[in-house]
């Protein structure tokens, strides 16, 4: 999980943001003025200053925010002057809008505010629809509004073109003032909240602002998204009373409180409406006490009422925004705030501490506990306040004198409203954040901290703080222990009374790190300055290190300010992160520093020969011991292993069905080490009693089945292979069916000799089902005119999941199926692999989401319209995509156990074809080709439902944060520079190039963003720099002139698709360059040269193409659909294509491999040069020249692609 913020303003209006992965409060030192409130999402952080004005700061990412300004120019043909801008009165504007009813010239457009600013000039757009325009970008049609095209037609009387200008916003990282709304009376604001970012399907940056004023209005912000993080302006929300207070959540929860103390939901809010429609009023928990203070989250409402008591709303839902009930509990706050996965934090009452609630999850929302986060904050001393640090140990006498033990957590209980609901939970101030009382009376009453429930106590504090004490700067020596220090009854504290020691410095000379203290002259020196220590307690260590603490803070050692205001709206924590907000880090690493310098130091030498002494004498006496039976002979030559279970299996015949058989593994070893094993499967076959067996050197794949209701898995020989029918078992449970998978799959690489991680040649695939495989690839597996047949290929199985994976020289990235990035660390195993098939180093855990979907279906009829009553001929009315199979939502489970749902059921918008408002498509039948809006011929329409499940597991891959990928690629080949190419598209778009990847540092440093016109969907980058890419339109494009000096290229230029069809996918290789469209034929790119790289025409390869994978020798592979096998048709199927060489780079004929049911293939790793083979008669004298490349150079690769260019000859369309 990606590392978040935390965020909190302090009653001086200070603003700090505390990491999820770090230890300190980080002030914000560029805030232009004091803060009231803050609200946070994960891109960004709105405040209130205390001018009452909203201030945005946008988070700093490698990926721009960039706006596109476009314009229409309209033109009408005349017979004297041709097109010109003479148009007729009742035409659209010269310049205009796309539906020409809004006048927009060139010179109209003005930046929102001044945190923009133009990337460049207007400029024509030449791309329509895919197809590259004339140089002038002109469309044509026969009048406005009609259909437009890109060729002028005889009677083409009018044409338009498209004006396009970016603009981008450059306050990043930074707090920009919004603009005010005009309004009659000023009316500033008081309270801000955000949200609603979960509301839609759309790509993070969609975001609900809601604000309320001084009078108790309520307004809205419209308008903002990643494009535009501003918004465009404030529309008021109608009321039923005066509100002093809001929050929104992620998702379509917003509460607010009014002034009496009562409670008020918003309803109605959806995708179109995300404002809402209504108000409904909800009585606060507590009739006699209003409620002062309330937060939501996804699934969650929390309250505090105006006697700081805490309250958490149960029932509370996206069907049941206002809940069931209230139950009390523990603590008093006087603010809280709702986070990412409904967790929560607050401000304390009595020591304006922020909590942590521990124990919130998914079944349990509520949580368990209050603790309080003790993270120091930036510039503090680590004596201000034990909520930062723990009080430090002071030794200023020669002997022990006390020792203190500081408690755990209590218990406390929770007591349940009216329906008897309890709650049992430790004590909520845990390691509470105030220091001892600093008492120098010894009877004086510590000052009570007084309440800040208002704005004008937050101003008028800030406006006395230039009346604090004078800085000055404090040289404490001091030992940093683990344990509290309290001081004892009659001394005086050092850090209470704030007067200055002598320093380490004045003492030992600047040039002493670490000095002796002699504890009698340091008590001695104290004294003579007037100066009272306090004794110090026990400690563990022998030795104490000297260091010094300057006062820099304008406020007093005594207390740092108190927290007024927290917002964890931005950070992303679960109950099982690891989080260093509760405790003393800094005194801990103190510590070690100290042990470390302190303690007597050894020399490498020292340790070279003291190892070495070790090894000497471990490997005589290990001599010694078996010389004296080297005479006796071995007793046991070989070993025998069996293991035995009840599994179901799929018979071969007809009627296929699942029958109980006795699965049994037999491993043998022999002398020599090596491994072998007979799978045997025991079943009856008309009372008589058969097997079924395999050897496990001849199993070339274990894969994990899909299965409703079974756990399946299967076994793959290369016999079975061919036939596309795999051996296919059930165990009773999927711990048992990993535990076989395991197993099997450390038998399978024994028998093979193969150890270890994957090597840099290696095949990398992904199942439909996100496992991940690997295969080592043999020298001939692309020789020539004999390859290796890949069903003989054997796969090996890598933890993790991920939805697409690519390799290239040494490098592996991987994408999941939620757009999280992830690289290859050099381990192996994980997941269900563990123990001997498992790296003891580099597994990590990873996590993804992916949606499940189902249809809901629905036929009109003339009396009641469409209703769920269809046809006896129709589909279920609740299906899959194909119809075939019921599926509702009670029915529908997630893919497998390992699967846990995070979401509820929602209406999917992001359908192809488009939707209506209310998520459905239409069209005359089922099945038929649907679209988004209703005509007259519509009988049916659907809508798909969605719901989010989550996978938690782990493998040899590491998170690359923040930016969300779509698609990756990498150089296939070597670089002769040392730094590695690798291209993304990020899930909005955008075209990134990563800087700094190297072998050494595979996960790169940061991203460089490439500037399009349109975003992208697909990319690949080949030898020689060639990068090509395909936009969400079907286009591709080739960038040009990028090198080691220019990684980012200089331009994009339009390449023309194949007629009538738009591309999804590409792959470049070393000359070659291949593309998929969306209708699944495969393409190849005719007549690529180094003096014209874009080539000059594609030709027909082969059709049922899913993916395809050019590698660095141009070897072709694909993902293959409806591929012919003994009982049916398979879809998914790994496809190698022969004879491919640089007289014919486009191969000759498919060779089918594993499959089905792989989504996913790359080779762009496999570099190895096949064996030269060479065919020749006798009649020659000489073997002719052999045709296989040459080695890596520019010279000899600029002469191979054009001879490609020239020699290459279109081949016959293959069907699969």
């Amino acid at each position: 999980m990606p590392a978040s913020l935390l965020w909190a303003v302090d009653v001086h209006g200070r603003i700090y943001s505390l990491s999820s992965a770090g230890q300190q409060w980080e002030l914000w030192r560029d805030a232009p003025m004091e803060f009231k409130r803050v609200t946070a999402a994960q891109q960004c952080c709105w405040s209130l200053g205390c001018d009452n004005g909203i201030y945005l700061n946008v988070f700093a990412s490698d990926v721009p925010v960039r706006y596109r300004e476009e314009t229409y120019e309209n033109q009408r043909w005349n017979p004297v002057d041709g097109f010109s801008e003479r148009l007729l009165p009742s035409d659209r504007w010269q310049w205009s809008d796309v539906t020409g009813l809004q006048h927009q010239p060139l010179h109209g457009f003005q930046l929102p505010s001044s945190s923009w600013e133009w990337e460049g000039d207007w400029y024509v757009d030449e791309n329509f629809e895919g197809e590259p325009t004339e140089k002038e970008g002109w469309t044509y049609s026969i009048d406005f509004p009609s259909t437009y095209t890109k060729d002028k037609k005889w009677n083409s009387c009018v044409r338009r073109r498209r004006w396009i200008r970016y603009r981008r916003y450059k306050a990043m990282d930074t707090w920009a003032k919004i603009p005010s709304q005009p309004m009659s009376l000023p009316d500033p604001f008081s309270d801000i909240s955000c949200g609603g970012w979960e509301v839609t399907e759309e790509p993070r940056g969609r975001l609900s602002l809601w604000a309320v004023s001084l009078q108790g209005k309520v307004w809205f912000r419209e308008g903002i998204c990643h494009h535009n993080p501003e918004g465009s302006s404030w529309e008021e929300v109608p009321l039923p009373g005066e509100v002093v207070q809001i929050s929104c959540g992620p998702g379509d929860l917003v509460w607010a409180v009014l002034w009496e103390g009562k409670l008020i939901v918003r309803e109605g809010i959806t995708r179109d409406c995300p404002k809402g429609l209504s108000w409904a009023l909800v009585e606060g928990p507590s009739p006699e006490v209003g409620a002062s203070h309330v937060s939501v989250g996804s699934s969650v409402v929390w309250a505090v009422t105006k006697d700081n008591k805490v309250w958490f709303r149960r029932g509370v839902n996206s069907h049941n925004p206002c809940g069931s009930g209230w139950i009390s509990m523990v603590g008093e706050m006087i603010t809280i705030s709702v986070g990412l996965h409904d967790q929560v934090w607050a401000v304390g009452c009595e020591d304006r501490a922020v909590y942590f609630r521990q124990g919130v999850t998914f079944s349990e929302l509520s949580g368990k506990t209050w603790r309080a986060i003790s993270a120091p904050r930036d510039g503090e001393r680590s004596h201000s306040s034990a909520s930062s640090h723990q009080s430090a140990g002071r030794y200023f006498s020669g002997e022990v004198q006390a020792q203190s033990v500081v408690s755990d957590a209590d218990s406390d209980v929770e007591k349940g409203s009216g329906d008897g609901a309890t709650f049992t939970s430790p004590e909520p101030f845990l390691g509470s954040s105030s220091d001892p009382p600093c008492n120098p009376a010894g009877d004086a009453p510590k000052a009570r901290i007084p309440k800040v429930t208002s704005d004008s106590f937050i101003s008028e504090l800030v406006s006395d703080r230039d009346q604090a004490k004078p800085s000055k700067d404090v040289r404490v020596t001091a030992a940093v222990l683990e344990e509290e220090v309290l001081p004892i009854e009659g001394e005086e504290s050092l850090l209470c009374t704030g007067e200055a020691l002598p320093s380490a410095e004045s003492r030992g000379g600047p040039g002493s790190q670490w000095s002796n203290v002699d504890l009698e002259e340091a008590q001695n020196q104290q004294i003579q300055t007037g100066a009272v220590l306090d004794s110090a307690e026990t400690c563990s260590l022998s030795s104490v290190t000297t260091f010094t603490l300057a006062g820099e803070d304008s406020y007093g050692a005594e207390e740092p300010p108190m927290w007024a205001w927290v917002s964890g709206g931005g950070c992303s924590v679960d109950s099982s992160s690891q989080l260093n907000w509760f405790s003393s880090s800094a005194n801990t690493t103190s510590l070690t520093q100290s042990v470390q310098s302190m303690s007597l130091s050894v020399s490498p030498a020292q340790t070279a020969a003291w190892r070495r002494q070790i090894c000497e004498q471990l490997s005589e006496r290990s001599r010694r011991e078996m010389d004296d039976f080297k005479h006796y002979e071995q007793a046991i030559e070989q070993s025998v292993w069996v293991k035995k279970g009840a599994m179901q299996w799929w018979r071969d015949w007809k009627p296929h069905k699942w029958i109980d058989v006795q699965f049994a593994f037999e491993q043998f070893s022999g002398p020599d080490g090596n491994k072998d094993g007979i799978l045997f499967i025991y079943y009856n076959y008309y009372e008589e009693k058969k097997y079924l067996h395999a050897f496990i050197n001849e199993v070339t794949i274990l894969v994990p089945v899909l299965n409703d209701s079974k756990h399946t898995f299967a076994i793959y020989t290369d016999e079975r292979t061919k036939q596309r029918w795999p051996i296919r078992v059930a165990a009773a449970t999927e711990l048992e069916m990993y535990d076989w998978l395991a197993l099997l799959s450390v038998s399978c690489c024994e028998s093979r000799g193969i150890r270890g991680p994957p090597s840099k040649q290696a095949i990398w695939s992904i199942t439909c089902k996100g496992d991940v495989f690997v295969s080592e690839p043999c020298p001939a597996l692309e020789a020539v005119p004999y390859p290796t047949p890949c069903d003989q290929m054997f796969w090996r199985q890598v933890g993790g999941h991920l939805r697409m994976v690519e390799c290239g020289a040494g490098i592996v990235w991987g994408v999941g199926y939620d757009h999280t990035a992830w690289v290859y660390t050099g381990g192996y195993g994980g997941g269900c692999f563990q123990g001997l098939a498992s790296s003891t180093d580099n597994i990590y855990t990873q996590t993804d989401v992916k949606s499940v979907y189902i249809y809901e279906n629905q036929r009109w009829n003339p009396v009641s319209g469409y209703t769920s009553r269809g046809l006896p001929t129709d589909r279920y009315m609740w299906s899959n995509a194909s119809g075939l199979r019921e599926c509702t939502k009670t029915s529908t489970r997630p893919p497998s156990p390992q699967w846990t749902w995070v979401s509820d059921w929602a209406v999917d918008y992001s359908v192809s074809g488009g939707t209506d408002r209310e998520g459905w498509q239409y069209a005359a039948d089922f099945p038929a080709t649907f679209h988004g809006y209703k005509t007259m011929k519509d009988f049916v329409r659907r809508r798909r439902w969605a719901r989010k499940c989550k996978l938690t597991t782990t493998g040899p891959w590491q998170e690359v944060p923040p930016i969300p990928l779509s698609d990756v690629t990498v150089l296939p080949c070597a670089a002769a520079s040392g730094t590695i190419p690798l291209w993304a598209i990020s899930n909005k778009g955008d075209v990134l190039c990563r800087l700094g990847v190297t072998a050494l540092t595979p996960a790169g440093s940061s991203w460089l963003h490439v500037g399009t016109d349109q975003p992208f969907k697909s990319i690949s980058i080949g030898a020689a720099g060639q990068v090509w890419a395909i936009a969400r339109d079907g286009s591709a494009f080739h960038r040009g002139s990028v090198s080691p000096q220019n990684p980012a290229g200089d331009c994009w230029y339009h390449i023309p698709s194949p007629a009538k069809q738009k591309l999804k996918q590409v792959s470049v290789g070393r000359t070659s360059i291949c593309s998929v469209d969306e209708n699944g034929n495969l393409w190849y790119r005719q007549g690529v040269t180094p003096s014209y790289p874009q080539g000059s025409s594609w030709d027909h390869i082969s059709n049922n193409v899913r993916k395809v994978s050019v590698g660095p020798l141009d070897q072709i592979w694909i993902i293959a659909d409806k591929v012919q096998g003994s009982q049916s048709l398979s879809c998914g199927t790994v496809c190698h294509r022969l004879g491919v060489q640089p007289i014919e780079p486009q191969g000759q004929q498919w060779d089918y491999g594993i499959g089905g049911g792989w989504d996913h293939i790359t080779v762009r790793g496999n570099a190895t040069e096949p064996p030269r083979i060479t065919l020749f008669s006798q009649k020659d004298s000489a073997p002719p020249t052999s045709h296989s490349p040459p080695p890596g150079g520019d010279a000899e690769l600029n002469g191979l692609m054009e001879a490609a260019g020239r020699d290459a000859q279109p081949s016959t369309t293959q069907r699969l």
